[in-house]
């Protein structure tokens, strides 16, 4: 098991939503999110055309029944996978941000959670616990889940996934801390490479609070057992 410790100051000093409400976008997301109807099922028709090729170069037959219609559908899995390319988080938060007086923590943990290792393109996949101690704004608590699987459903490495959940959090609420510790099993490093099935890697990312006080630390820690 690996621990990684994610606490780059650099981090807070880039603005994590865009005025679009994109957060971190790649270089076609843009494209991507505004394209039409026409143009969406243009794009997937090529990454279809480019599963063949795929096939064919492992000494697949693409024209066998079994593989007729995987082109299809692998392209239309791989645009689900990823679709948090085109998410807007200002309308993912939807306005669920309330005046609230608690400045107590709030913890949502065991969060099951799936991504793309960008490395190889092979699942990998976990559970995040995310917490924050609030500066008068709370969110729903729903919104917590839904911001992580935003970021989850891209090509990702676990460490760059976990300060981003946490750095966006704190410009939305901009409450006294920001906690995120996130559990995943890599396919890459099962199923290949060294082959260690079982095997986990955790991540963590303390701001605010989180990470000037060891006292507020350890309490989200003890709360979710690590």
């Amino acid at each position: 098991m690996s621990v990684s410790h994610k606490e780059d100051k650099k981090s807070l000093a880039v603005t994590p939503v865009e005025n679009d409400g994109l957060s971190w976008p790649s270089v076609g997301a843009k494209e991507r999110r505004d394209e039409t109807p026409e143009q969406r099922i243009e794009r997937e028709k090529k990454l279809a055309q480019a599963v063949k090729t795929i096939l064919t170069c492992i000494g697949e037959d693409p024209n066998r029944e079994g593989l007729l219609k995987t082109p299809d559908r692998y392209a239309k899995a791989l645009m689900f996978f990823t679709q948090g390319y085109e998410r807007n988080i200002h309308e993912l938060v939807n306005e669920a941000v309330f005046e609230e007086d608690h400045d107590e923590m709030v913890l949502v943990k065991d969060v099951d959670l799936f991504s793309l290792c960008e490395h190889h393109m092979v699942p990998f996949m976990g559970k995040i616990h995310i917490a924050y101690i609030p500066n008068r704004r709370v969110v729903g608590l729903s919104k917590l889940a839904r911001i992580a699987e935003m970021f989850a459903r891209r090509l990702q490495v676990q460490e760059r996934m976990t300060k981003q959940i946490a750095t966006a959090l704190m410009e939305i609420l901009q409450p006294q801390g920001v906690a995120v510790v996130m559990e995943c099993s890599h396919l890459c490093m099962c199923s290949r490479g060294v082959q260690k099935p079982g095997s986990s890697t955790i991540t963590s990312c303390m701001l605010g609070v989180f990470r000037s006080s060891p006292r507020t630390r350890e309490e989200f820690l003890n709360l979710i057992k690590r």
